[in-house]
C-alpha cells in the first residue's frame, strides 16, 4: 500500500495565549488525519477535562464537537446555516455572521502564531525528510517561544554615548 499520497502535507498542533505567543507545538501528523483525530490522540481531550474553571480554548471549525467532550473547554464556530434554510430572518443570520467575525478575529493571533513559524527559511519549504519534521518544528517552536518570552526592555534603555563629530575630520 503506497502512502505517497498520505504524506504529502503534515500538520502540527498549535496552542498560543490570548496575547499570541507560542504556547506548544507538537504532534506533527499526516495532513490526511481530521484536526479533531488528532487532537484526541495528542491527548488534549483528557488535558482539558482537568484545566482549570475558567479556561478557554478557541479552535477553528475543524475541531467542531470538541466542546461536547471537554465540558464546553472549547470553542468552534457555529456551523454555516444550510442552504435549504433560506427562511431566516435577516436579523438571525446577521447576528450568525457577526458571532463567526467575533470569533475568528480572537482566534486569528493563532494564524500568526503559525505565520511566525513559517517565517522561519526551514520551514516555508520544506524540503528534508518526513521523520525529521517533527524534530525540526519542535526546534523552532523553541527557539520562538524563547524569542517571545524573552523580555528585551533591558537592552533598549542603554545610556547613549555623545559623539563629537568635527568638521572636516576626514
Amino acid at each position: 500500500m503506497s502512502g505517497k499520497a498520505r504524506l504529502n502535507t503534515m500538520k502540527a498542533l498549535v496552542i498560543c495565549d490570548p496575547i499570541g505567543r507560542l504556547l506548544f507545538c507538537g504532534e506533527t501528523r499526516p495532513g490526511s488525519i481530521h484536526d479533531l483525530t488528532q487532537a484526541r490522540t495528542a491527548g488534549l481531550v483528557n488535558l482539558l477535562l482537568h484545566a482549570p474553571v475558567g479556561v478557554q480554548v478557541l479552535a477553528d471549525a475543524g475541531y467542531q464537537g470538541l466542546g461536547a467532550d471537554t465540558a464546553d473547554t472549547v470553542i468552534t464556530p457555529r456551523p454555516k446555516p444550510r442552504k435549504r434554510q433560506t427562511s431566516l430572518p435577516p436579523s438571525v443570520i446577521a447576528a450568525h455572521a457577526a458571532a463567526r467575525k467575533r470569533h475568528s478575529s480572537q482566534r486569528i493571533r493563532v494564524e500568526h502564531v503559525i505565520g511566525h513559524l513559517k517565517n522561519w527559511r526551514i520551514l516555508g519549504r520544506y524540503h528534508g525528510r518526513r521523520e525529521h519534521l517533527d524534530a525540526t518544528i519542535r526546534a523552532i517552536a523553541g527557539l520562538l517561544s524563547d524569542h517571545q518570552h524573552t523580555d528585551r526592555t533591558e537592552n533598549t534603555t542603554r545610556p547613549l554615548k555623545a559623539v563629537r563629530a568635527t568638521p572636516h575630520s576626514r
